[in-house]
């Protein structure tokens, strides 16, 4: 029965071995938490998560709220790609850590420059109060 490679160890199967990228396979998973103070943020307002560097490569993400987002619909992604990482969406699971990430985007290149993700609020204003935490994970070398 023939081994077959997953896209990221391909060149484990080739003559000669070829370098694996360390961002995908051995690298160090980093966390950039944000914990938001909910308090009827409006659908015009985006929130800063973090200032990711180059040569990162998104895994996954990570929203805990201990109150339910209701109507209002979030995405995580840099401006002009606002659904890069989290295509808008309801968020009403309280108190229950929920992952979150777009296959195409875990799939993709690292990043090229350093890159703002940001927290997009539309449908409706955040809730008046309660605590939002997102936490997102990228690899690098």
């Amino acid at each position: 029965m023939p081994t077959l490679p997953s896209v990221d160890t391909a060149g484990l199967l080739t003559v000669p071995t070829t370098a694996l990228s360390a961002t995908v396979v051995g690298g160090r998973l980093r966390r950039y938490r944000s914990r938001i103070n909910l308090a009827s943020q409006p659908t015009t307002d985006d929130v800063l998560l973090a200032r990711v560097p180059a040569g990162s490569t998104f895994a996954y993400g990570v929203l805990t709220t201990d109150t339910s987002l209701g109507s209002s619909t979030i995405a995580v992604g840099p401006l002009g790609a606002t659904g890069k990482y989290r295509a808008a969406a309801v968020f009403t699971a309280t108190n229950t850590p929920t992952m979150f990430g777009v296959v195409t985007n875990a799939t993709a290149t690292t990043l090229t420059a350093d890159e703002d993700v940001l927290m997009t609020i539309a449908a409706a204003a955040l809730p008046a109060s309660g605590i939002l935490v997102v936490d997102l994970y990228f690899s690098a070398p």
